[in-house]
């Protein structure tokens, strides 16, 4: 197969650089569990719920997919299927590699694959993205699944990463059959319990306390890894303060999202280590540029978000050097595009950000007819990403400068992503990783107009455009390699000229840890569950 996974030399030299870290032996030492810690918890355990980075990665301990990356490559590798071929333009032949079983003892068949990946595709399903082009899935016997696809589909092995295999017996017997829509707050058995064929199981889940992994022995790959760790305990801490102390007081062994205050402590720590690698993720603002009028908002009858001048306002009313070196301490990356260097698509043409000016903000606002501001919602989650919420902080006090009265409100990641998918944000902070790293992802996510299929499933702000549908569509079954590049470029500039959304920065994720702790570091800050070793 070809054109399935497409890296510049610049991805795959960065990729290379943030491989492996704190490697120092490969000797085998006794069992040992391992505790960690972030800011917030998992948002469910329904593999199709919420479409969550955090959520997505401890999936990955209980669930296997098709297909995973290798961590120090970040090429596609067998997982689930061991072989795979192109039938042709538009179907794929997965073999599924035989004798695997879900934790319970049951064996996996092309049943279940066939009924996770429809699964993938249901209405409550956050997942339609990564089941973008596929038409249905076929089982061609116990141990064969062909994909069928809409069109051709030069991204389909990337986004089977993100697409884990669940028992369709399991899913029956517990009413578990349709994912538990992230919109609402009914519940399925599937949200607190779960039952698959990976390396972990769930023994004990209390939301927003703990969460505990073992090891699950039908696991298929114990012989192929070198991990040590046959428990896995997660605890959310999100103050930040507290979650260094707990790290440095030896409580836990590692902190995925460590502030940027307490890495001085950290790194002079003859006891811990530190490891820093650029994410995948940008974070930026969206704006509601649908409704009619804004809720909250003193100006009646319009929405200034619809104004592409209003929105450049804001952008221009933005101090993102400040921001980096007093907010973040230097660990972001400013950006004025909508994805990362990592991800396809990108170019440094479309990473120039417009200029902080508060006289050209002013300027705009007054030809918008808005000389002296507006009042506005502000959304951002308080236990996301990292100074989350002092980073809206920061931008309501510089948007005041311009008379744009921002009504800050800070949400738990719990309520904070139902909340915005409800459509119920003027403006929100969001951060967006690239798990299939080319921009399809991100533009068909964030920009392409609201619809079926994954289309705008994260366009909270309803923003719509009919060439960046054109392009969407297009890039959707374009395999001509430079044609299908050329067309995502484009696709980020359009909305760099349109302002679809603020861009912000990417962030730069620094891993903290005690010295006895092996991991491989990931731009897509995922631990991998099978490297893992504690000494």
């Amino acid at each position: 197969m070809q054109h399935f996974f497409h890296l510049t030399a610049r991805t795959t030299a960065l990729v290379a650089s943030l491989a492996w870290v704190g490697l120092c032996g490969t000797t085998a030492v006794q069992a040992k569990p391992f505790k960690w810690s972030s800011a917030s918890d998992i948002p469910t355990l329904d593999i199709h719920s919420q479409n969550n980075a955090l959520g997505n990665g401890v999936h990955a301990a209980i669930f296997d997919s098709l297909v995973y990356y290798n961590s120090k490559t970040f090429k596609v590798e067998p997982k689930l299927a061991t072989s795979w071929r192109e039938m042709s333009a538009t179907q794929y032949r997965f073999n599924l590699r035989k004798g695997v079983k879900f934790s319970d003892g049951s064996p996996l068949t092309a049943d279940d694959v066939v009924f996770s990946l429809e699964r993938s595709r249901a209405k409550t399903s956050n997942f339609n993205v990564y089941a973008q082009g596929i038409s249905r899935v076929a089982k061609v016997d116990a141990n064969t699944v062909d994909i069928i696809l809409s069109g051709p589909n030069p991204v389909l092995l990337n986004q089977l990463t993100e697409l884990r295999i669940m028992s369709k017996a399991w899913a029956e017997k517990n009413k578990s059959v349709e994912p538990k829509d992230a919109k609402t707050k009914d519940e399925n058995f599937a949200h607190r319990n779960a039952m698959g064929s990976g390396p972990y199981m769930v023994k004990e889940w209390q939301p927003d306390q703990k969460l505990v992994l073992v090891k699950n022995p039908n696991w298929w790959g114990w012989s192929e890894v070198p991990t040590n760790v046959t428990e896995i305990i997660y605890t959310p801490i999100k103050n930040e303060a507290t979650r260094a102390a707990a790290l440095l007081s030896g409580e836990i062994d590692f902190v995925l999202d460590p502030s940027p205050q307490d890495l001085g402590r950290m790194r002079s720590n003859a006891n811990l280590k530190v490891v820093d690698g650029i994410e995948n993720r940008t974070m930026f603002l969206g704006m509601d540029q649908h409704r009619d009028e804004l809720p909250g908002s003193n100006v009646k009858g319009k929405n200034p978000l619809k104004d592409v001048k209003v929105r450049k306002a804001l952008y221009q009313a933005i101090d993102m050097d400040t921001i980096h070196r007093v907010t973040m301490r230097g660990l972001s990356q400013n950006t004025g595009a909508l994805v990362a260097p990592q991800v396809n698509g990108w170019s440094k043409g479309v990473d120039t950000r417009f200029p902080y000016s508060l006289d050209a903000s002013k300027k705009l606002l007054t030809e918008a007819g808005y000389p002296q501001g507006f009042e506005v919602d502000f959304a951002c989650p308080n236990n996301r990403y990292i100074n989350d919420e002092e980073i809206c902080q920061a931008i309501t006090a510089m948007w005041a400068k311009v008379g744009v009265k921002a009504k800050l409100r800070t949400l738990p990641l719990v309520t904070y992503f139902p909340m915005i998918q409800r459509y119920e944000a003027s403006i929100y902070m969001l951060g967006w990783g690239v798990p299939t790293f080319d921009a399809l992802y991100s533009l068909q996510s964030l920009t392409r107009s609201v619809g079926t299929g994954g289309d705008g499933n994260y366009n909270v702000g309803r923003y719509s455009n009919p060439r960046m549908d054109y392009i969407v569509d297009r890039v959707k079954t374009e395999t001509d390699l430079p044609v299908r590049d050329r067309l995502l470029t484009e696709g980020l500039q359009l909305s760099n000229d349109t302002v679809s959304h603020i861009p912000l920065h990417n962030q730069v994720i620094p891993w903290a840890m005690k010295k006895n702790v092996e991991v491989v570091h990931r731009p897509d800050n995922r631990l991998d569950w099978t490297l893992i070793k504690v000494n």
